[in-house]
């Protein structure tokens, strides 16, 4: 006969559990006891969900009809930086780092001296010609009158525009053309290096000349996408290929990345909804649940959208993680209705003691995910700003739809019997599979604790070896933003490959009087910082009007070599720097105040960025003098120097705030420092590894990954969850390893639910068109799930050192 197996205490079949549970009367309830925002909250429960209603109607309405998506980049720059400060300050003075497009034609078939392939071209330098928003005056291709050759005879200088006239394709036509071509040295500028394709350059309008309204960068990159369509075809087998790049193609990439991630939000929720009914299996209060969570980020979208708050690229992944932590939030609230109603509560009592035990707990988690918003405002990056209020204003609402309302709605909807049932079976039956949580039960045994330690030792350790390798800023070419293989980066790629002009320019400013920019010495100055430039490594080339002054004065006298030079004869000089402005306005400003010396970068690692800077800032300040000063910095390179700066300034005192004030918190909510590390340690753990993953993954400190500490370590509480019911046990008496099995079987299950639901919300951003969402959802996945791994196990661990025993209260 077989003998029945001896049962551990509080190891009972987990039948017999819930019978007993279920059986057994519900805890005393007195409705006087309650706080007044219970019994103001429960009293008028009708007049709450009209209200909630009405809110919802008037916030939609606005988020409907208010909403405006931008992609303005200087959002997305250190806007009290001093290069940017300079470079805006100036802008409308510098027109050759304007906003300026590069509609380039290949000719897949052949060359550029093909007459088709040059209809073709015509073709589009018209269309984008009479494109709204072009400064059509300015407007460069070969089929132009302004793009002209000049050479220099006997009789002094001759000229004319580059297209012949005829230009009828005609063989004589397409010689003179070849001819022209080479005498206005067009190689590597207007034509291709290999002939195989030519350039057309579209300076933009800032507003437009009729309305005044601002230039309209989604409808212009939509033209432009049309253009292309049309000459390449549907399946792209079109006798040419269209490739674009400039400010406004980029903007237009990345606006219709970031409305194109807003179709991944439907697939976020779809996670989120099957991980809350295989939690629960009540279909009911997992709808209501959502529809909490929905509403919230109704109320979310309405009020920033009164606020005129646009949504940008960082912001629009806002409503992802809101709508993560509502269902994480409402998820407890459902679980603890779920309980009550299997205990034998009615559903409005359920809802009721759900909403006393949970509002306090879940009040504090949110407002230390506030706390981790918040420290984002240290950013001085005015979207990273944005997102902080955004996220901050999604934790208010979340405080009233998800802690308010969704208690009061299940008390009208209850849940069902069987889910609650079923709930008081995985109480009984313990926090989750068995197997893996008594393996973590042993982590409070010597042995088994001194493991962990080691093992989280030997991890950070490593960490901290891997994470000095990331690093700051970008590590692709092109922009940044977007991923490698977008078809934006595909096409700065080819210009650079066959034009032999790098995309990535960092310019130094140098400003005198008026007048003052061609005289002799302002000019020597200028061309002494292009050969100082010209000597740093990862700088390709330099232009400067000192360049254009020279070539003009050896030209003036017959092309003699020894021309070649600055002359000290004003009428020369002044001669000189007069044509080359006529040629090329883009060399100074009108009023000969401003003038660009441009250092054409192989690339813009930080790096190489932090010697140009390096060497530009050091003649900056041996050669300024009284009426002559050098600013840094203008041109893409040198507003993503300027931003490098930012974030390597900004990391480390972001993390230490963030870190400050969850220590701060947790000292408030525990009084004892020993607590406080247990609860840090493993923050600090996963903070350390995200910077290895990081520098594995190949990933920079940008504006998009520096709110990535502060985010992961203030929404996750998951170490606080468990370390305030283990300490809740120990002050009653319990030993620390029954404290940490009740705890774990309290809230172990709740935590693995809470993790898997923030990754579910952010994972998807791995998907997005854009690299610097991409970015974050990877980041912020690692961060939420490894956040939950580390409190598991080294919460455990470190108690066994530092909390073997605590004092009764």
């Amino acid at each position: 006969m077989r003998r029945a197996s001896a049962r551990e205490p509080g190891r009972e079949r987990p039948d017999a559990a819930v019978d007993a549970l279920s059986r057994g009367a519900p805890e005393p309830f007195d409705p006087a006891e309650g706080s007044w925002l219970e019994r103001l909250v429960f009293d008028h429960r009708a007049a709450l969900v009209v209200a909630a209603a009405l809110v919802t109607l008037a916030l939609g309405t606005a988020a409907a009809t208010r909403h405006v998506v931008s992609a303005d980049l200087d959002r997305i720059t250190p806007a009290s930086h001093p290069f940017v400060q300079a470079s805006r300050a100036r802008a409308d003075r510098l027109r050759g780092l304007g906003n300026n497009l590069v509609v380039v034609v290949e000719n897949v078939r052949g060359d550029v001296w093909d007459p088709a392939y040059l209809e073709a071209l015509r073709d589009v330098s018209d269309t984008l010609f009479l494109m709204p928003g072009v400064d059509r005056p300015w407007v460069k291709s070969l089929w132009t009158p302004s793009v002209r050759w000049t050479e220099v005879t006997e009789e002094g200088f001759r000229g004319g525009p580059v297209m012949p006239d005829p230009a009828d394709g005609s063989p004589e036509a397409i010689a003179a053309l070849r001819r022209n071509v080479r005498r206005a040295g067009l190689a590597g500028t207007l034509v291709a290096l290999d002939e195989r394709s030519s350039a057309v350059q579209v300076p933009l309008l800032d507003r437009d000349p009729v309305t005044g309204a601002g230039l309209d960068y989604r409808a212009l990159s939509a033209e432009l996408e049309a253009l292309r369509l049309r000459l390449e075809g549907p399946r792209g087998d079109g006798p040419v290929r269209v490739r674009i790049v400039g400010f406004a193609k980029r903007v237009g990439a990345i606006l219709d990345g970031t409305v194109a991630v807003g179709a991944w939000f439907g697939v976020a929720a779809a996670i989120a909804a099957a991980i809350l009914w295989l939690s629960s299996r009540c279909v009911r209060s997992t709808a209501l649940v959502l529809a909490c969570s929905g509403v919230a980020l109704v109320w979310q979208l309405g009020i920033v959208s009164l606020l005129g708050v646009p949504l940008d690229p960082f912001s629009v992944l806002v409503p992802f993680l809101i709508f993560a932590m509502g269902v994480s939030h409402g998820t407890q609230k459902m679980n603890g209705v779920l309980q009550d109603v299997g205990r034998g509560a009615d559903r409005r009592l359920a809802a009721r003691r759900t909403f006393r035990r949970l509002f306090l707990a879940g009040l504090t988690a949110l407002l230390t995910d506030a706390v981790g918003f918040s420290v984002l405002a240290l950013v001085d990056v005015p979207a990273i700003r944005q997102l902080a209020l955004t996220a901050t204003v999604g934790v208010g609402v979340l405080i009233v739809t998800n802690l308010v309302l969704l208690p009061v709605l299940l008390s009208y909807t209850g849940v069902s019997g069987a889910a609650a049932l079923r709930s008081l079976r995985g109480e009984a039956g313990g926090a989750g599979p068995g197997g893996a949580w008594r393996l973590v039960d042993r982590f409070t045994e010597p042995r088994w604790a001194a493991g962990i330690l080691t093992v989280a030792a030997a991890l950070v350790a490593v960490g901290l070896a891997a994470g000095r390798d990331v690093p700051i800023g970008s590590t692709q070419p092109g922009a940044p933003e977007l991923r490698a293989d977008a078809r934006y980066n595909q096409d700065d790629a080819y210009l650079a490959a066959h034009y032999g002009a790098s995309s990535d320019v960092f310019a130094v400013m140098v400003e005198t009087p008026p007048e003052g920019c061609t005289s002799w010495e302002t000019l020597v100055e200028a061309d002494r910082l292009g050969w100082a430039l010209r000597q740093v490594p990862g700088v390709q080339a330099t232009a400067s009007l000192a360049d254009a002054v020279r070539q003009i004065t050896a030209g003036s006298f017959e092309g003699s070599p020894k021309w070649l030079t600055l002359s000290r004869d004003p009428r020369i000089l002044g001669g000189a720097a007069e044509a080359a402005g006529t040629r090329n306005p883009d060399l100074f400003d009108p009023e000969c105040t401003v003038m660009p010396v441009l250092a054409y970068l192989s690339d813009h690692r930080a790096d190489t960025l932090d010697r140009v800077v390096a060497a530009a800032d050091g003649f900056a300040r041996d050669h300024a003098a009284p009426g002559r000063a050098f600013l840094l910095a203008a041109g893409n390179a040198g507003v993503e120097a300027a931003t490098n700066l930012a974030v390597r300034a900004a990391q480390p005192r972001m993390t230490a705030c963030v870190f400050a004030a969850v220590v701060a918190l947790c000292l408030l909510v525990f009084r004892s420092w020993r607590a406080v590390v247990v609860t840090v340690v493993p923050l600090a753990t996963t903070a350390v590894l995200c910077q290895a993953v990081m520098a594995w993954l190949g990933i920079g400190m940008t504006i998009a990954t520096l709110p990535v500490i502060a985010l992961g370590v203030g929404i996750p509480d998951f170490a606080l969850y468990l370390l305030s019911v283990q300490l809740a046990h120990q002050r009653a008496g319990a030993p620390l390893g029954e404290a940490h099995r009740r705890a774990l079987r309290f809230t172990g299950r709740p935590v693995v639910l809470v993790a898997v639901t923030l990754a579910a919300g952010v994972v998807t951003w791995a998907f997005s068109p854009l690299r610097l969402q991409a970015d974050m959802g990877i980041l912020l996945t690692f961060m939420f799930l490894g956040n939950m791994v580390a409190a598991v196990a080294l919460v455990p661990a470190l108690s066994r050192l530092l909390l073997r025993e605590v004092p009764a209260r």
